[in-house]
C-alpha cells in the first residue's frame, strides 16, 4: 500500500501539561491488519480527557507505553477489513490512534448510526461516545426524574452540555457549572439551562445554596478536585452523584471527596464508565436522533484542521478559560464534512 502514514508518538509521559515534549509527530509504518481487524483511514480524531488518564497510569484500559501510537477514538472510513461484518468503505467509529491510519479490532468498535442528513462530525458531537454517555448518565445511572434538580459540571464540554439538555427533558431543573462568562451564556441562552455559574469567578456552593436551598438531588460530576467537595456540601437529602470524570486531579492531586457531607445525606455515589453500557448505545442513538430532529437538543462540535495540530488542540481541554465548547475534534482528513 503506497501511502504514507503519520502518527503521534508518545515519546515521554507528560509533566503537568507539557504534552509537547511528550508527544511527537512521526512518519510511522503503515499498518497491516491481522485476522479480526481492519485498517481504518481517520477522518476525525475525537480528543478527551481521558487520554491524558490513559497516559498516567492504567486505568479501564491498560496505560500507554512509550514508543506507542497515542491511543484515542477515531470515526473513520475502512480501508481493508480482516473483521467478519465490516467491509472497505463502512464508516465506522471506535478505539484506534492519533494517526492518518490505523488498525481496528471488534472491541469498542461500531459502523455509525443513521445521521439522518447531520454532518459526519455528528456521530461524535451527537451519537456515540458524548451522546451514549450523557445519555446512559443521566436515564440509567443518575434516574433524573421531572421536578429534580441537576448540577453537571464541564456542562460547555461535549458530555456535560448533552447532560444538562437530557436532563432538562427529563423535566430537571439545571444548573451547569463552566469556566467563562461566554460559556455561561452559551449554556442558558442557547442550551436551555436554568442557570449556570462560572466557577472561576463565583462562589459555586454559596450560588448553589441561593439557587436550590432544599438542595442538588444530582450531581453529574465531569471533573472532580475541589469543585467536587464545593458540590457535595450542597446535595439534597439522600442526592446522587455520578462520577464521569476527573480532569482536575491532573491539575490538584490530592483528596478529591469529603466523605462528611455525603454521610449526613446519605448521598449514593457511583462511578460511571460508558464502556459498561455499550449495550445501550442503540436506545441512546435512537432517542438522541429523536431530540436533535425535533429541535429539543442542540450538539456542537469544535473542529481543529490537519492532524499536525493535535496536541496543541489537546492542550485546550486543559486550559482554563479556553474557549472550546462542545465536541473537540480534530479533522484528519481535509474532505471530511
Amino acid at each position: 500500500m503506497n501511502k504514507a502514514n503519520r502518527g503521534w508518538v508518545l515519546e515521554s509521559y507528560p509533566v503537568g501539561t507539557d504534552f509537547e515534549s511528550a508527544l511527537k509527530l512521526r512518519d510511522i509504518a503503515m499498518p497491516e491488519p491481522g485476522p479480526g481487524q481492519m485498517l481504518v483511514r481517520s477522518l476525525y480524531l475525537s480528543l478527551d480527557p481521558a487520554n491524558r488518564g490513559w497516559m498516567m497510569m492504567p486505568t479501564y484500559i491498560p496505560q500507554v507505553p512509550l514508543g506507542a501510537t497515542m491511543w484515542g477514538f477515531v470515526l473513520g472510513r475502512v480501508e481493508r477489513s480482516n473483521l467478519p461484518g465490516f467491509a472497505a468503505g463502512d464508516l465506522v467509529s471506535g478505539f484506534g490512534a492519533w494517526a492518518d491510519y490505523c488498525l481496528m479490532g471488534a472491541d469498542m468498535t461500531n459502523k455509525l448510526p443513521d445521521l439522518g442528513g447531520l454532518p459526519l462530525y455528528a456521530a461524535q458531537s451527537l451519537f456515540g461516545l458524548s451522546g451514549g454517555t450523557a445519555y446512559v448518565g443521566v436515564v440509567d445511572i443518575a434516574k433524573a426524574k421531572a421536578g429534580e434538580v441537576l448540577v453537571v459540571s464541564g456542562a460547555a464540554g461535549s458530555v456535560g452540555s448533552l447532560v444538562g439538555q437530557i436532563a432538562k427533558i427529563q423535566g430537571c431543573t439545571v444548573i451547569g457549572i463552566a469556566g467563562s462568562p461566554e460559556k455561561c451564556t452559551w449554556l442558558t441562552d442557547e442550551l436551555g439551562f436554568d442557570h449556570a455559574i462560572d466557577y472561576r469567578s463565583e462562589d459555586v456552593a454559596a450560588r448553589l445554596k441561593a439557587l436550590c436551598p432544599k438542595g442538588v438531588d444530582i450531581y453529574f460530576d465531569n471533573v472532580g478536585g475541589p469543585l467536587t467537595n464545593a458540590i457535595a456540601s450542597c446535595m439534597a437529602l439522600r442526592g446522587r452523584i455520578v462520577l464521569c470524570g476527573s480532569m482536575a486531579k491532573f491539575a490538584n492531586p490530592g483528596p478529591e471527596l469529603d466523605l462528611g457531607p455525603i454521610l449526613l445525606n446519605r448521598v449514593t455515589v457511583q462511578g460511571f464508565i460508558l464502556i459498561d453500557h455499550f449495550d445501550r448505545l442503540d436506545a441512546a442513538n435512537a432517542a438522541l436522533a429523536d431530540w436533535a430532529a425535533s429541535g429539543k437538543l442542540k450538539h456542537k462540535a469544535d473542529i481543529v484542521d490537519g492532524l499536525e495540530n493535535t496536541v496543541a488542540a489537546f492542550r485546550m481541554l486543559f486550559t482554563p478559560g479556553a474557549p472550546h465548547m462542545g465536541k473537540l475534534l480534530v479533522r484528519v482528513d481535509p474532505a471530511a464534512l
